[in-house]
């Protein structure tokens, strides 16, 4: 796929994150912006995977280690055909109807999902489980890949080192992790709040293959996740990101880790997402009292979604 139709699909992505969790005034955007590069370039590249047979026994696994940015997954799902777009505006709901959109993965309810995640650090070693397995069931060649993608805040975590040190060990050169290191967690700084300092040396010393990019340039990430596999290691790609990537109110702001934006910021978002245009009456507008009635806020919310689906990539 060419990088220019990847780069309109992740905008898209970003678009349904900023609706989804306005709309549900809850959820985890800034995380899912720094990721939905990533999450593009496997979905629409990388992942060999099937819409129409989610439980296709030779389809590469997609853990989200870090599930709370699950509203980007979801939408990257729906573009691919595993639910329809429309049900990305019930995201958080416990209507029997749309409860498989929850805010956190649930794997029994979401079809493409492969694992219930959120619970930090504990997404490398299901992958590892993964991985193990399907170097077992082989009998002509390795059948599928297994990714991961971590936080970097969540590799505070004592289960990552565990698992990255059982990667090595069992020699899984079918897993790579990718950490999206945007360098701030919910409590601010990274390095403030548990300092990682050279994460990709801490990888290497476990025994891993290491990869160093630009989280957001889709040719870097295409080429890490091309790197053919050094046999008998697992491969980690260092993604370095912008938590908020793509709103400039939200870039390099840890207070966005886990709040949804009012209507004002959400029409704000979208402009900067190139889905509003500025000189819109309900971008100038966006301020007034008319805009706070919340049944009108919805139905502007419902109107942007038709947009984004629309808008051709």
């Amino acid at each position: 796929m060419e990088i220019e139709k990847l780069k309109k699909i992740s905008d898209k992505i970003r678009a349904y994150v900023i609706l989804s969790t306005a709309i549900a005034q809850s959820g985890h955007p800034g995380g899912s912006l720094s990721a939905a590069d990533i999450i593009t370039a496997l979905y629409f590249y990388k992942l060999k995977h099937d819409p129409k047979n989610p439980k296709w026994k030779y389809r590469d696994r997609f853990v989200l280690s870090k599930g709370h940015v699950c509203p980007a997954v979801y939408a990257a799902l729906a573009l691919s055909g595993y639910f329809s777009l429309n049900e990305l505006k019930f995201l958080r709901k416990f209507d029997a109807k749309f409860k498989h959109l929850q805010g956190h993965p649930d794997a029994l309810l979401t079809p493409g999902i492969e694992a219930s995640t959120g619970s930090l650090g504990q997404g490398l070693s299901i992958a590892v489980g993964m991985a193990l397995a399907e170097k077992i069931d082989r009998t002509e060649g390795q059948k599928y890949e297994i990714y991961t993608l971590l936080g970097d805040g969540e590799c505070d975590e004592g289960q990552i080192w565990e698992a990255a040190m059982s990667a090595s060990h069992y020699k899984l050169d079918n897993l790579t992790a990718i950490i999206d290191r945007n360098h701030l967690q919910i409590d601010g700084n990274t390095e403030d709040v548990m300092a990682l300092n050279l994460l990709s040396k801490k990888f290497e010393s476990f025994g891993w293959d290491v990869i160093e990019i630009d989280g957001h340039n889709f040719e870097q990430i295409i080429n890490a996740l091309d790197k053919l596999h050094i046999p008998n290691k697992p491969k980690a790609i260092i993604a370095n990101t912008i938590k908020g990537k793509g709103v400039k109110f939200m870039e390099n702001k840890a207070e966005w880790h886990g709040k949804a934006t009012n209507f004002s910021q959400t029409i704000e978002a979208l402009k900067d997402l190139k889905f509003i245009d500025e000189n819109e009456e309900i971008y100038k507008n966006r301020n007034n009292e008319e805009y706070k009635d919340k049944e009108k806020q919805k139905e502007i919310y419902f109107q942007l979604f038709d947009r984004i689906n629309n808008k051709e990539l």
